[in-house]
């Protein structure tokens, strides 16, 4: 990683934690959020996964519009540090911990490489 990948990654990483303490008091269910790249193809790479607890909670948040909200507070975080995500259905996605344990034995590592 280059040295300038590392300032942008260290800004996502803040900006992003300060997101995730955000929807840790405003969605049920939610749990935290991760982020990847691929600096040689920034900012289109950067994909955000938001973590819930439960399939239930996976449907439910879609049902109340959480995610709607999750989208829109992580670009307005992201293009504060000058990050702009072009396409926030596609580059912020919402996951849970039930499935990953049913699927990838709870291994997260696994999983996100899908």
């Amino acid at each position: 990683m280059r040295k300038t990948d590392k300032k942008i990654d260290n800004a996502i990483r803040q900006t992003l934690t300060e997101v995730c303490d955000l929807a840790l008091e405003k969605v049920i269910g939610f749990q935290w959020l991760t982020h990847q790249v691929n600096y040689d193809n920034f900012p289109k790479s950067l994909t955000v996964v938001c973590v819930l607890d439960t399939n239930e909670q996976l449907l439910a948040i879609k049902l109340r519009g959480d995610d709607v909200y999750l989208r829109k507070v992580i670009k307005q975080h992201l293009v504060k540090v000058n990050v702009n995500i072009t396409d926030a259905h596609k580059q912020v996605k919402f996951d849970c911990e039930e499935e990953c344990t049913r699927v990838n034995n709870g291994n997260w590592s696994i999983r996100l490489q899908h």
